[in-house]
């Protein structure tokens, strides 16, 4: 009888966790249906650094726009991704998001606190949705 593998294939939640490790650069943003507004999350070549479940959006200078945790649920449709900011205006509330995650580009759209979790890519009022690609 064969003994069980011990190198078992992770849930799609652990292997969305694993492939969402390292550095982005947003390259789109859309807020409460208006597409590239001026943003206080984001600058000119700024880069989004994934750690374990942590992240932080960074200056090329490095000063340091946004940081927080978030969790996954790749089981659900479409795919949930829940962002807790740690500074600025939303820090401790919990934001709830859905996303898509394919090859080297990495798209979700949020809600604000207390709002139903986007089910459409398409921002309306309240919501917001950034568009990465990961960077070597």
């Amino acid at each position: 009888m064969p003994l069980p593998s011990s190198h078992a294939t992770p849930c799609p939640t652990e292997r969305d966790r694993q492939a969402l490790q390292g550095t982005w650069e947003q390259i789109a943003l859309e807020d409460s249906g208006i597409t590239n507004p001026p943003d206080e999350h984001s600058a000119p070549g700024a880069l989004t650094t994934i750690e374990g479940d942590r992240f932080q959006v960074m200056t090329l200078d490095g000063k340091v726009l946004l940081e927080g945790c978030f969790t996954l649920d790749a089981r659900t449709t479409p795919k949930s991704i829940t962002w807790i900011d740690a500074i600025g205006a939303d820090a401790g509330k919990c934001l709830p998001a859905s996303y898509t995650l394919e090859d080297e580009r990495f798209v979700f759209i949020a809600a604000d606190e207390g709002m139903p979790r986007p089910t459409h890519f398409s921002t309306t009022p309240g919501q917001t949705m950034r568009t990465f690609v990961r960077r070597a």
